[in-house]
């Protein structure tokens, strides 16, 4: 069965109250773009409820594009009826026919918003589940526990019945939160975190940190494609990647040994601080979670975010591996992040480093490196600017910012 259209609903953003709308519309917005290789489609609101006329548009690839809609909690493919009893049983039967297993029980749960309809919802359960059951051997009807709920919502305009709820991603929609930068590296839990950032309505850009020749023009590609995954929710998304050789290096010469992470990061985060500020972003998220590695302790994360002043956001902060293994293969990033291509982190992994730094420390280390703040300044100054869209080629901008 073509549905003729799909109800939508939304998920935490019905809380907002005066907000709705303007949250309603985001959503709307976000379908447009995901779903823009169908012109034919027109987006519905009526009162509490919105709808997509499909008009042609092929159902199942506008699902797969709506389930990476954020802020929408779910959806269901719909046949419309007439304010007629004859058919709003005609149709019903047309949705139970064209379910791909076929059922032994089910139910009619019938909504009427339009008051003036001559039935009243009992009747309606009656009259359509008399219908069905007349034209469908071996069906029963099961009101506690049936196989198929069929729906019957009887607005002003018209009849709409379903019997499939397809869940979206929920969260909030795109944007409605503001904008951070992504650390982003090649491993698994970066890219989870930006995923849930951005289902928590924050638009993001990634920042990667590149370090020619030690690492490889694979390990870049790889970042890239691991953005172009998640510009799929989000139809784009900019990667700035940002040149951080002479810095690695020059740490590594000069640096105590176990406080070569420590450094290493903070140095990051300044870079992604002033490409925050130059991009009108408020916030810095990382894939860190707490006590995964040497960098991630709570001594290390306190040492290490004291180097800026704009707020870090860790998604993953109490996430367990298993399961952010098990979200990297839902969003489907996983498979990439495991290729064998090292970021500039793990090649200078140092033998034993410091699970507490002490911040004063650190801070003399710094201010020994004279060298430091230019050459945070021109790797910002240098940084890579490309545009990631979903299903295109890497598109460079002229533009550094």
């Amino acid at each position: 069965m073509q549905p003729e259209l799909i109800l939508l609903r939304f998920g935490e953003l019905t809380l907002k109250g005066r907000n709705r709308t303007r949250f309603e519309d985001m959503v709307i917005s976000h379908i447009r773009n995901l779903t823009g290789d169908y012109p034919q489609m027109r987006i519905i609101k009526t009162f509490g409820r919105v709808y997509i006329q499909l008009n042609g548009a092929p159902y199942e690839q506008v699902a797969a594009q709506l389930k990476k809609v954020f802020g929408l909690r779910s959806f269901s493919p719909v046949l419309r009826a007439e304010l007629d009893l004859a058919d709003i049983q005609q149709t019903a039967l047309k949705v139970m026919q064209s379910l791909s297993k076929k059922p032994g029980t089910f139910k009619v749960t019938t909504r009427r918003s339009y008051k003036d309809f001559p039935y009243d919802s009992m009747e309606l359960n009656r009259h359509v589940s008399a219908y069905v059951l007349s034209r469908t051997p071996g069906l029963k009807v099961d009101v506690h526990d049936p196989d198929v709920e069929l729906w019957v919502e009887v607005r002003q305009e018209g009849v709409y019945v379903f019997s499939e709820i397809v869940y979206g991603t929920g969260g909030f929609p795109l944007g409605s939160n503001g904008k951070a930068m992504l650390m982003l590296s090649g491993g698994i839990d970066s890219p989870v975190a930006g995923w849930q950032a951005m289902r928590r309505g924050l638009r993001i850009e990634a920042v990667h940190f590149h370090s020619y020749p030690y690492t490889s023009e694979r390990a870049k590609q790889k970042v890239i494609d691991l953005t172009r995954k998640l510009s799929e929710y989000a139809r784009e998304i900019r990667l700035h990647i940002v040149p951080f050789t002479r810095i690695q290096t020059g740490l590594k010469e000069e640096a105590p040994e176990n406080l070569l992470i420590t450094l290493m990061r903070r140095a990051m985060f300044r870079i992604t601080e002033r490409l925050a500020e130059r991009n009108d972003a408020l916030a810095i998220v990382t894939g860190e979670s707490l006590g995964q590695v040497a960098s991630q302790t709570l001594s290390s994360l306190n040492t290490i975010e004291r180097a800026v002043s704009i707020p870090i956001l860790r998604p993953l902060i109490t996430t367990d591996k298993i399961d952010i293994i098990r979200l990297a293969e839902e969003i489907d990033t996983y498979a990439i992040s495991i290729l064998p291509y090292e970021d500039c982190c793990t090649i200078f992994q140092p033998r034993s480093p410091s699970t507490n730094p002490n911040l004063g420390v650190v801070e003399r280390v710094e201010r020994r490196l004279t060298w430091m703040e230019e050459a945070i300044e021109q790797a910002v100054q240098e940084t890579e600017l490309l545009v990631i869209r979903r299903g295109a080629q890497d598109e460079p901008s002229n533009s550094l910012f």
